[in-house]
């Protein structure tokens, strides 16, 4: 147990003080639960109905810190509500469309009153009652409408509330926090810095100016009532990622994690270097269980997706205190709230930048290769394809049916092995998917590497080009070479060796970056700087219309597409983390920009391919053997 887990432990454990049960505790009770369980139960899920609690309790029968008196963490937010609402949800929406995920994404729109703090399991209800008076009491001072302004720098857009009116919403933090601290014993930091709204943080600086133009189609004035809204997250795993399960997972082996589909798993980002490529180890919000998971079953889901919302009570100015009507929107965790009517200022601006799209001169294509022989059998895969001879057989369906010819050893196929048959599958299969989306590649770049160029030629193939555009071996598309297993460069087939393979190669080509210059345990700083010429050099060899492909590693998505959208280079340690993540024939794609020689990382045309894992099966284990 960490130390800072262990010592929050020994603070609260020995703070329970007696309190009248609710009604909800004494159903519990007379199910014959114990008191702190079912505590635990009520505040993980609301304290909304007797069922969701034995529901979670249910869930978490296998939890191992299902007796651990850790309590939940509270934040007091104001939340908009009505036409307001609608029209940031539109924003929310087209800003993450149009510019991608930012921070502001991970939370619904709100303006922070009292940040995150801790409330033994027994005291929530005093919470409620707390935040219920003190919004009666502020409903006849509390304004008619917020006054908003608009703020925004390279890396905030939002709204900055006015001081007078910020005044009255800080009082408001101010006495929420001083009854918690009397009645619940809690220690609650009311908010009185500037109060604000954001609509997008921690965004790429070039995506300001459309997150700007979205952002001004949003009438502060709208129509809203403001509610003030008490919610909950697990304090264990502030600092996780969340992610969300796609697909259901039975468990293969003991230490494996089981998930339904739409489960949130959290992981820490810290404790995955040692977990097997394509795994990650996670905790279950909904069963408290850890294990091993497959992550291309899994997306990112939001931070807030997992919070719970316990209580919200509405300012209504110039009478008595009233709650949330239930005809008037809730406030959803996730941010994605779908409303069809667009103001008209909005229509007007979108179609305006969809006529700016229309002109767009290029795009770059960045894909990872398709699955390796050796990502499914190993380094020694080789080993086990070879007769006593040295000919090569397939041992596995999923080995390629036939090597290329090439006139040094076979062996050389160790460090630069072929596609899978899977590889090949989902190559072909990418190739048509851009076919069906009609995108128009002119240019195919390829690293050196046979499972890049193979990659290349059958995506030409799904795409019907592959008579029609050759492919340009460049070797500074290579993957860092210090990832390299046995610290040298690969010895890769030749050209003439991949003509004659009758793979579609443009020996005219001269490549920007010759083989000779690859060096093995190359520095980062190297390899980032070996990146970047590349994608300059390759970009102004290109100047008509159309995609650009290039097929490359892992390593590529990142190291080829930050410099080309004016990002500087990740730091070594979080790209080999990034790295880690991309999936075989993960891309990323970017688009030019009107003005020329700016671009944008835009959504992919495809969308990705997900599949499970298929195990070796020997028909004697367990069917004739006992």
């Amino acid at each position: 147990m960490a130390v800072a887990e262990t010592q929050l432990y020994a603070k609260v454990a020995n703070k329970h003080r007696s309190k009248s049960p609710s009604v909800l505790l004494e159903s519990l009770l007379a199910k014959g639960f114990p008191a702190h369980i079912a505590q635990k139960a009520l505040a993980a899920t609301g304290q909304k109905t007797i069922e969701e609690a034995a529901k979670w309790l249910h869930s978490h029968c296998n939890d191992p810190s299902l007796d651990d008196p850790i309590p939940q963490e509270y934040a007091l937010y104001l939340c908009p509500t009505g036409c307001f609402y609608n029209r940031l949800q539109e924003f929310w929406k087209e800003s993450k469309r149009q510019c991608g995920k930012n921070r502001a994404h991970e939370i619904f729109p709100h303006i922070t009153l009292c940040d995150f703090f801790t409330c033994e399991d027994q005291k929530v209800e005093l919470l409620y009652d707390i935040l219920k008076q003190i919004v009666n009491n502020f409903s006849q001072k509390f304004p008619q409408t917020i006054s908003l302004s608009l703020h925004s720098s390279t890396s905030y857009l939002g709204f900055f509330i006015s001081d007078s009116h910020a005044n009255i919403l800080k009082e408001i933090a101010v006495a929420f926090s001083s009854e918690a601290s009397a009645l619940a014993d809690c220690h609650v930091k009311p908010c009185l810095k500037q109060l604000h709204l954001t609509l997008a943080h921690k965004f790429c600086p070039h995506h300001q100016k459309t997150l700007e133009q979205l952002a001004k189609c949003i009438n502060p004035g709208e129509t809203c009532q403001w509610v003030a809204a008490l919610y909950s997250r697990d304090m264990r795993f502030v600092h996780y990622q969340t992610l969300r399960a796609l697909f259901q997972y039975k468990p293969q082996n003991i230490d494996e994690l089981m998930m339904n589909a739409g489960d949130f798993i959290y992981v820490d980002p810290t404790q995955q270097s040692d977990v097997s490529e394509g795994w990650v180890i996670g905790t279950s919000h909904r069963t408290g269980c850890r294990g091993f998971l497959p992550e291309n079953y899994t997306e990112r889901a939001n931070e807030s997706d997992t919070w719970v919302k316990h209580r919200e009570y509405a300012f209504v100015p110039g009478s008595k205190f009233v709650t949330q009507s239930a005809n008037e929107p809730n406030v959803k965790l996730n941010g994605e709230v779908h409303n069809p009517v667009m103001s008209r200022s909005v229509t007007n601006i979108l179609s305006l930048q969809l006529s700016q799209n229309a002109t767009l001169r290029r795009g770059v294509l960045v894909m990872r290769h398709g699955e390796r022989v050796d990502q499914v059998f190993g380094k020694s895969w080789l080993q086990q394809c070879l007769t006593a001879d040295g000919k090569y057989y397939r041992a596995d369906l999923n080995f390629p049916p036939t090597l290329p010819k090439r006139k040094d050893s076979m062996k050389h196929f160790e460090q630069d092995p072929p596609l899978s048959c899977c590889g090949i599958f989902q190559s072909r299969l990418i190739g048509e998917a851009l076919l069906d989306q009609e995108v128009a590649v002119s240019y195919v770049y390829s690293s050196p590497a046979l499972r890049c160029v193979q990659t290349a030629h059958l995506v030409l193939q799904g795409l019907k080009l592959d008579q029609k555009v050759k492919i340009r071996v460049e070797p500074g598309l290579f993957e860092w070479t210090k990832w390299e297993a046995n610290k040298a460069i690969p010895n890769f087939m030749t050209l003439t060796e991949l003509t004659e393979a009758s793979y579609k190669i443009d020996t005219s080509y001269r490549s920007n970056i010759p083989l000779s210059s690859l060096v093995p345990s190359e520095s980062y700083e190297d390899y980032v700087s070996r990146s970047s010429a590349a994608i300059k050099q390759i970009v102004t060899a290109c100047p008509n219309k159309g995609v650009i492909l290039i097929v490359g590693h892992g390593s590529s998505l990142a190291s080829f597409t930050r410099p080309l959208i004016g990002l500087p280079a990740k730091d070594s340690s979080d790209f080999a983390q990034v790295v880690r993540k991309i999936p075989s024939l993960g891309m990323c794609f970017c688009e030019e920009l009107k003005e020329g020689n700016k671009w944008q990382m835009v959504n992919p045309p495809v969308k990705t391919l997900t599949h499970g894992a298929n195990a070796a099966f020997n028909w004697r284990n367990g069917i004739v053997e006992d």
